[in-house]
């Protein structure tokens, strides 16, 4: 079982790798790593504690903290979405967290309350049809990591590249037999 402080720990780590900070009100901040906490148990990942999960890894890819929409919020608004990580102006108490429009696009928001408990865990054939329809596979230059989406993640989830560093890989329509 992980406990709130190893999800602290982590938010932590990687909040100080980036230049970034954790939220400085201590129950809000509880609240989001008790909800991070809660979201890995029942999932398996830690998704974003202000997003409503789909319990599917692929489907909630994009929102698995820290999410793909933490870096571009936090630079345009000075927090991520749920303002677990803030930017040194808003932990200083030079600015104040401001409401952030979702980014996460709709079709996958919707997906979330579509899926039937059947469909959460995913199977093979499922996998490779979902490949078959996205067909853009993208590696990390710095790090090798692979993964099949419309678009690059905006960070690498291993070694925390940026999306530049991001290429596709072309797949042939013989890739899926």
């Amino acid at each position: 079982m992980i406990t709130v402080q190893q999800v602290r720990q982590r938010a932590e780590s990687d909040a100080k790798a980036h230049g970034y900070y954790l939220n400085p009100d201590i129950a809000f901040l509880n609240d989001l790593l008790e909800g991070l906490r809660q979201n890995e148990e029942r999932y398996g990942y830690p998704s974003c504690p202000c997003r409503l999960s789909s319990g599917n890894f692929e489907q909630d890819r994009d929102i698995i903290c820290p999410c793909d929409y933490r870096d571009i919020d936090i630079k345009e608004y000075g927090s991520c979405y749920c303002a677990l990580y803030v930017s040194k102006d808003i932990f200083d108490g030079k600015r104040k967290i401001s409401s952030i429009p979702e980014r996460r696009p709709i079709e996958k928001q919707n997906k979330a309350y579509e899926q039937s408990p059947e469909e959460v865990h995913m199977t093979a054939a499922s996998i490779t049809s979902k490949m078959q329809a996205h067909r853009r596979l993208w590696y990390c230059k710095q790090c090798g990591y692979v993964c099949f989406r419309e678009e690059p993640p905006y960070i690498c989830p291993i070694c925390k590249a940026k999306r530049e560093f991001f290429s596709e890989i072309k797949i042939s329509t013989d890739f899926f037999c």
